[in-house]
């Protein structure tokens, strides 16, 4: 009974999490903070790689994964039933989250698989949505799914369900246009928890700064601030960056609204927008416009600097 409700309630497609999502979401919208950037085409593309990749593709995954582990691994199904729950749970959320941080890492080192990423920085304003923006065949691959369905065929399931709950609330709230950790700066008291915070789990101030659509502001860093549940990866290989401040602009200097079909699945759909990186005659890595917008669209991201991603911060704004 006790496993049962934590599936249910706990887990990452739980009704816990499904109540906890439309609750952040109607907030978001109760506050306007979308700025009335949601139009159509926008809706299709996070309604899509909402729908798809979490209802269909991971699923499908883990399934086939787990009905392939017994011919792959005979024998070991089970064999570590006896790993206490705690350690179970630590095990998962290291191996489960150190791989996504190196797969969402390489896909912006990387020119040739930044397409395949490309549909979660296209977006020109940040929420709950957000977070599952998803190219399909970047979430078919996801290396974390894969590791974490081998951890639970080995005996790790009730603990992998419990970390995958708290990881979708935490990713979640990192990506939410609301800025839940904006009293942690303002309030002196509250400095001590803000410093251990934003270097443990991502917040909206690090992550936001991943979305900004540049870094030249002392603000925005999508050269870095790679970490998804831990914020720590990023303090530990060099690719932190923490100024405790809000970027005014997100997405990519060069989107043009490419359809969502083909920002669900490209390859296999290519977009009717000229010149576009998921066009079919379409560049690698498009050379960013330099173009005038108002003044919380007028910073833009050059996406060659992600090549030279890992040089470490010396000068995180942090104050204390």
């Amino acid at each position: 009974m006790l496993e049962f409700l934590r599936q249910t309630f706990l887990g990452a497609d739980g009704y816990g999490f499904v109540i906890f999502v439309w609750t952040l979401g109607a907030l978001e919208f109760s506050f306007g903070l979308y700025k009335k950037r949601w139009n159509k085409n926008e809706k299709w593309v996070d309604i899509a790689c909402y729908t798809l990749p979490k209802l269909v593709i991971k699923p499908a995954v883990a399934y086939f994964t787990l009905r392939f582990l017994p011919y792959a691994l005979p024998g070991l199904k089970g064999s570590f039933n006896w790993v206490p729950f705690f350690w179970g749970a630590l095990i998962i959320a290291i191996t489960d989250d150190l791989t996504q941080y190196w797969y969402h890492r390489l896909h912006h080192e990387l020119p040739w698989l930044w397409r395949f990423h490309r549909t979660h920085h296209s977006a020109n304003y940040m929420g709950m949505a957000m977070a599952s923006r998803q190219n399909v065949i970047y979430s078919l691959f996801f290396s974390q799914t894969y590791v974490t369905s081998t951890l639970v065929y080995l005996g790790l399931g009730v603990p992998a369900v419990i970390v995958k709950g708290i990881k979708s609330v935490i990713t979640t709230l990192a990506h939410s246009s609301i800025p839940w950790d904006k009293p942690f700066y303002q309030y002196k008291v509250l400095h001590p928890i803000a410093w251990v915070l934003e270097r443990t789990i991502s917040t909206p101030a690090t992550h936001h700064a991943h979305h900004a659509a540049t870094t030249d502001d002392g603000v925005g860093y999508y050269k870095g601030n790679f970490g998804n549940m831990f914020f720590i990866w990023d303090i530990i290989f060099g690719t932190a960056h923490i100024s405790r401040q809000y970027p005014e602009a997100y997405g990519i200097s060069h989107y043009e609204a490419d359809p969502w079909y083909a920002q669900l699945a490209w390859p296999i759909f290519k977009s009717n927008v000229a010149g576009s990186e998921l066009a079919a005659d379409g560049p690698m890595v498009r050379v960013d416009i330099n173009k005038v917008e108002p003044k919380e669209d007028s910073n833009f991201r050059n996406f060659h600097e992600s090549q030279q991603i890992g040089n470490k911060i010396d000068n995180e704004t942090v104050y204390i």
